[in-house]
């Protein structure tokens, strides 16, 4: 991890361990959980990975492998922890009903859920196949999101509701990609070898299908509902089933 990233992830979990302190100071009762999930801890990845666990985990086995697992990936790969703390930086910034880092780290399914997914892709890519299957089914049956270990998912990404989110295998989003509740993407029956690539800054619509071998382009928007299986260009909005496109920017005029 260079300097500067660990200097940013540093500063990070200074202030979300002030919230906890503050949050500690304001409620005592609900303090005891905030200091065994915040405060313990001493960096952003061990309490990553603790939450990681307890949420995943059916029992006190189950969270410590989860946990072990989590550990090892951050420890092998601290740009994992740097992805993480884009993703919930995404949020306050996304989300006008925050206010803070400690709520979404907490009790936000879909931050867990994708920050499962990340240790699960790690797995995946070191031939733990076996490892990272286990971490999607349990993250689907507990979170209800399912993220396929073989996808490619970016920074600052937002989950937003995350009930009922399927991410296919080989399907590809970039940065600042906002997805509600009840999205699906993947791959189409015609052509069951290509998954779809989603651009920069996208926002997928809930109920949104993305289906096939297309390229959805940058800052594009998926209306809720939409059915898309062509492409959609960048900075478009795209709605209905099928979609049919609005708002597309105009092709710039020759000089």
């Amino acid at each position: 991890m260079t300097t500067a990233v660990s200097a940013t992830n540093d500063r990070l979990w200074q202030k979300i361990r002030d919230e906890a302190r503050r949050a500690v100071a304001s409620d005592p009762v609900f303090g005891k959980s905030l200091a065994e999930a915040v405060l313990a801890h001493d960096g952003f990845a061990a309490a990553l990975a603790d939450l990681i666990g307890r949420r995943l985990g059916g029992n006190v086995a189950e969270q410590a492998r989860f946990m072990a697992y989590s550990r090892d990936a951050f420890r092998h790969s601290p740009e994992l922890i740097e992805a993480s703390g884009r993703d919930l930086q995404a949020i306050v910034r996304s989300d006008p009903a925050i206010a803070g880092l400690l709520a979404p780290l907490l009790h936000f399914k879909g931050y867990v859920a994708l920050q499962a997914w990340r240790v699960s892709n790690w797995l995946w890519q070191h031939d733990h196949r076996d490892a990272a299957l286990l971490f999607q089914n349990e993250a689907s049956n507990v979170l209800q999101v399912s993220i396929h270990p073989a996808a490619s998912i970016g920074s600052s990404v937002y989950l937003d509701h995350a009930t009922g989110i399927v991410i296919g295998a080989n399907v590809v989003i970039g940065d600042e990609v906002t997805i509600l509740q009840n999205v699906s993407i993947g791959r189409s029956s015609e052509l069951p070898t290509r998954s779809p690539r989603i651009g920069r800054g996208v926002f997928i619509g809930a109920g949104g299908t993305i289906l096939g071998d297309i390229r959805i382009g940058d800052f594009a928007r998926i209306g809720a509902d939409t059915v898309v299986t062509s492409d959609v260009p960048a900075g478009s909005t795209a709605v209905g089933n099928p979609a049919r496109l609005t708002n597309c920017p105009k092709p710039a005029s020759a000089a």
